[in-house]
């Protein structure tokens, strides 16, 4: 995982994201999910390319299960873009890296 990557919790989602001065991109995930390891290195690279810009928390649901049900998380991956402590974005699945950064370039 990239050092660009915050490892978010329940204890740590208000201020990591909801108080971030910069987008957030939450990816929600679990180790047990073939296609959450399938977006994992594209989501790598897009906290990389957007290092100062986008903040990008990984959430494991199966160890934090508070902040996913708050957000209505019924499938993962679930990505969701935070932009001011709001809903931004909200994608569902394996995405293209074109979409994702479709979803996210309109934020940052």
């Amino acid at each position: 995982m990239s050092d660009a990557i915050v490892t978010g919790s329940d204890a740590t989602f208000d201020a990591e994201v909801l108080k971030s001065d910069v987008p957030v991109l939450v990816d929600f995930w679990a180790a047990w999910c073939g296609p959450c390891l399938m977006i994992a290195p594209v989501v790598d690279e897009i906290a990389e390319a957007n290092k100062g810009k986008l903040k990008v928390v990984k959430m494991n649901v199966d160890e934090n299960g508070q902040t996913p049900q708050a957000y209505g998380v019924m499938a993962i991956p679930t990505l969701i873009l935070f932009k001011g402590g709001q809903v931004a974005e909200k994608a569902v699945g394996v995405l293209p890296k074109a979409k994702l950064l479709d979803l996210i370039n309109k934020h940052i």
